[in-house]
């Protein structure tokens, strides 16, 4: 038996947004603010923390992992069957910052769940954007 069976996926989505760190992490981390790019949830900076995030399809079970300020945020992301991890990387560049979102733990048989997080994440980081753009 090969080990592609066993092999798990992650969505990936970088872009250089022309913010500095702190602003885009007020974004990521300030639940008003998550609200108006990803979903409805009772988030808190707090190690450990459970949250929801909740939208019209469902919601999303999520604990809080790792807080490195302006740097690194990473929470479980569990959702029908789906165990996965998602990790925010800010990282200061010339123009602004290098944001890196990864959710990893797509099992091959979450095909569905794979593709429909390529999506979704594409057009969250989209909000994201416009938020941003807006926020003070």
């Amino acid at each position: 038996m090969n080990d592609t069976a066993t092999e798990i996926r992650s969505v990936i989505v970088e872009r250089e947004i022309a913010f500095p760190p702190e602003k885009i992490w007020r974004a990521l981390t300030q639940p008003h603010l998550i609200q108006e790019w990803l979903m409805k949830n009772d988030f808190k900076l707090v190690p450990d923390h459970r949250f929801k995030l909740t939208a019209e399809w469902g919601s999303v079970d999520c604990r809080v992992l790792e807080i490195e300020p302006n740097r690194t945020l990473a929470y479980t992301w569990d959702a029908y069957g789906l165990e996965s991890t998602v990790t925010w990387t800010l990282t200061p560049i010339g123009s602004g910052t290098h944001l890196r979102m990864e959710q990893a733990g797509f099992r091959p048989d979450q095909e569905q769940a794979y593709q429909g997080a390529k999506f979704g994440w594409q057009r969250f980081f989209e909000n994201l954007e416009q938020v941003l753009a807006r926020a003070d």
